[in-house]
């Protein structure tokens, strides 16, 4: 580089940095806005505690919505925000508070009360029956209006005995046989298996309703004293057999012929009950008498043309 260019060079950064100083004034940062950012900062300020306030609102607004729908006492609200937890529709048996007394017993507990089973564990499976009635309310789904069996504490147990499985209800267990007067006359068969309801029948009606005779064996009495049809010819023997009934206030003994074998029936409360147990196939159906207080035969399901006098 000769000196002229260095002398050009020399001239050139002068009169850069003379233009520099000359508009220092002009790179200089303008004053903040003061004012303006004061009034933003307030203004956020005060949304800020609107919205607190807010929050604050409905905080205190939940738990009162939660007792509201809740409708219970104090610990409702404290219910309401838990999880629902998953239970099934199924009702379990009635509790003691519910029926403290339980069902009534038999007139002849030794007579009634049959194989061991006690009065306690035929209490236990009337409850289970009718609360498994009560979650499977069938009778919902007909044309007629429902009507619920009740407690067990309304209640008088005549019968209770095991029940032995055939090919079109298998399982071995127990019937309980459970009435009541009010509100109006109910029969129950209860079938219990392995602790659990397996079944239930029910009737309603009055002693010697329907024209009935001073005996009258009830319908499905068939389900104590047979075995299913399906077996016909090839039931389990030994077999605990039952039959039940009305009798009118006139009738003062029954007796119950069945499988060679005849028993004296109690008399409870209007209703009979006979009991045996088959150790052989037999083919009719158990062969009922019944007298008066003077011994005049009143009764004799051999001329009742209502009554079926062969197995099925």
């Amino acid at each position: 580089m000769n000196g002229e260019q260095q002398g050009r060079d020399e001239d050139f950064e002068q009169r850069l940095r003379d233009l520099l100083a000359e508009d220092a004034s002009g790179l200089r940062p303008a004053p903040a806005p003061y004012q303006r950012i004061r009034r933003q900062g307030v203004r956020e300020r005060r949304q800020r505690a609107a919205a607190a306030g807010a929050a604050l609102v409905v905080l205190t607004a939940l738990p009162v919505g939660a007792y509201a729908l809740g409708g219970g006492g104090p610990r409702t609200a404290d219910t309401a925000a838990s999880p629902p937890k998953a239970t099934a529709p199924a009702s379990p048996a009635p509790s003691a508070s519910a029926s403290p007394s339980g069902p009534a017993g038999p007139a002849d507990p030794a007579r009634q009360l049959l194989d061991g089973i006690t009065l306690a564990q035929a209490s236990d499976g009337l409850a289970r029956c009718l609360a498994y009635d009560r979650a499977h309310d069938y009778r919902r789904m007909g044309p007629g209006p429902s009507e619920d069996l009740g407690d067990a504490a309304g209640y008088r147990i005549i019968l209770a005995q095991r029940s032995t499985g055939d090919s079109n209800a298998p399982g071995d267990g127990m019937y309980v046989v459970a009435v009541k007067e009010q509100p109006r006359q109910t029969r129950l068969i209860c079938s219990v298996k392995d602790g659990e309801a397996a079944g239930l029948n029910a009737s309603r009606g009055g002693v010697g309703a329907d024209g009935a005779g001073p005996v009258a064996v009830d319908i499905n009495s068939g389900k104590l004293y047979q075995q299913s049809f399906l077996d016909k010819g090839h039931w389990k023997l030994p077999f605990r057999w039952g039959i039940i009934g009305t009798v009118r206030p006139s009738v003062a003994r029954v007796t119950v012929s069945y499988g060679g074998a005849t028993s004296e029936a109690v008399l409870d409360h209007g209703w009979f009950v006979a009991n045996g147990t088959l150790n052989r196939q037999i083919t009719r159906t158990p062969h009922l008498k019944g007298y008066d207080a003077a011994g005049k035969l009143v009764y004799d399901s051999d001329r009742d043309p209502t009554y079926e006098k062969t197995l099925p």
